[in-house]
């Protein structure tokens, strides 16, 4: 069996975290096995379908790293649909229905009222057929057939169709819900692991019987619980959730495939810098049960420690070209993003303004001002500056090194003045020193 499974988004929003969180799992499954992960765009709903959120779904998945190995639309499917929906009604395994919406609220509310389960009512064979009424239908569930499966996450589950409503598949204008087309495609793209969230158990005991009703052993199931934001459950209206915003916010793809690939499993989140530990290490069976919580602040500092050991050809075409290998790798360990390497351009090259210099700190800074210019550059020129002002001064701890690189920097935190220092200017940095010591 060709393990092959399939990323199935609806087009009428954007990708949040927890889609795209769907969408990793079942790619890291497929490439952990040698398979194929397809992308299927689910647009039967042609009204709130947008090609725009095609677009952008392809654009996000191409983002993360997820390549697909091939894609289909449900919208151009509609004949494979029909002709297996006409099978299933020369079976009998959907019938025709009459009632409206109305209708169904009232009896729904009436068995409410009197403690019984809200279950469709199935009507006699020879019930009369409205005239003018256009039916909506319903596959016919197998009420001696009890339903179960083993599922990779939640374990043996079980089902009685009894305590069940038979499921609408299509609505009265002709058009398909999700339940139905989804299987037939499932069968006919070969798909072998259906991996989703909780929320589509129910989902899954319903189209396990159209399987056996369309000749078909059913896939695999993996549902995992769900993902859930700081502000509770996560939605398509959740814009700072969103592929887009985490974009602008400078978030590394990476660390957001990290994070979410570990996100509700026993093992740690750890800051790698390709997929291939998160292909070999995914497991289904080190899913937990609970909802799992994704937090931003986590994302960003999971970037941060990637970023400290992302090599300067990973991120080169996002870097200002004078930002070489030497001063990535020094500034790399105070970045947030890629983007905040630019903000270091006037430390290494200026113009920079370091601000005023205290005066307690003057004879630190006269003497570095009065050393700098004799010292190699090439060769260890902090170690040689700090030694020379501290012979000089007696300064040393933070009196020494504070005022030099508040001068030379402008910033009180930073990388390792030895290793940054040989990369600012020397005449640039004489500069810096000789104006804060005011002379």
């Amino acid at each position: 069996m060709t393990v092959t499974t399939r990323f199935a988004p609806s087009p009428t929003g954007s990708l949040h975290v927890g889609n795209v969180r769907t969408a990793l799992h079942n790619w890291l499954w497929a490439r952990k096995h040698g398979g194929r992960f397809l992308l299927r765009i689910d647009d039967t709903d042609l009204e709130r379908s947008k090609e725009e959120y095609v677009d952008a779904i392809r654009a996000d998945l191409a983002w993360l790293g997820l390549d697909i190995d091939g894609e289909e639309r449900q919208s151009a499917r509609f004949a494979l649909y029909e002709g297996e929906f006409e099978k299933l009604k020369a079976a009998g395994r959907v019938y025709a229905c009459y009632e409206t919406p109305e209708e169904l609220d009232i009896r729904r509310k009436i068995l409410l009222s009197r403690g019984l389960p809200p279950v469709y009512e199935r009507k006699p064979g020879d019930a009369p057929v409205p005239e003018g009424v256009a039916p909506h239908w319903r596959f016919r569930l197998d009420h001696d057939a009890a339903i179960e499966w083993i599922d990779m996450v939640r374990g043996p589950q079980h089902f009685e169709p009894k305590t069940m409503s038979d499921p609408v598949v299509r609505r009265a204008d002709g058009s398909w819900l999700y339940l139905l087309p989804s299987v037939i495609d499932d069968i006919a793209m070969g798909i072998s692991h259906v991996v989703r969230g909780e929320d589509h158990v129910s989902n899954t005991a319903v189209q396990i019987q159209m399987f056996a009703a369309l000749g078909e052993a059913p896939p695999h199931f993996a549902h995992e619980a769900l993902l859930v934001g700081t502000e509770g459950k996560l939605s398509k209206r959740l814009g700072s959730l969103g592929m887009a915003s985490l974009r602008a916010d400078g978030i590394e793809p990476v660390a957001l495939v990290a994070l979410l690939a570990r996100l509700g499993t026993s093992d740690p989140v750890e800051p790698v810098t390709d997929a291939a530990p998160l292909i070999e290490g995914i497991d289904f069976a080190r899913f937990g049960r609970a909802p799992a919580r994704f937090d931003e602040a986590e994302l960003a500092l999971l970037g941060q420690k990637i970023l400290h050991h992302t090599d300067h050809a990973a991120v080169a075409e996002r870097l200002p070209a004078a930002i070489g290998e030497a001063r990535w790798n020094a500034i790399r360990p105070n970045l947030m993003t890629v983007a905040e390497a630019a903000d270091w351009l006037p430390v290494f090259d200026g113009p920079l303004a370091p601000p005023p210099a205290d005066a307690g700190d003057r004879a630190v800074l006269a003497a570095a001002a009065a050393a700098a210019p004799g010292i190699d550059w090439a060769s260890d020129p902090w170690h040689a500056l700090t030694g020379a002002v501290k012979a000089a001064t007696g300064a040393k701890g933070r009196a020494l090194f504070l005022p030099l690189r508040r001068a030379l920097t402008g910033r009180d935190h930073g990388p390792d003045m030895a290793e940054l220092l040989p990369l600012i200017d020397k005449d640039e940095a004489v500069a810096r020193l000789a104006a804060a010591g005011g002379s």
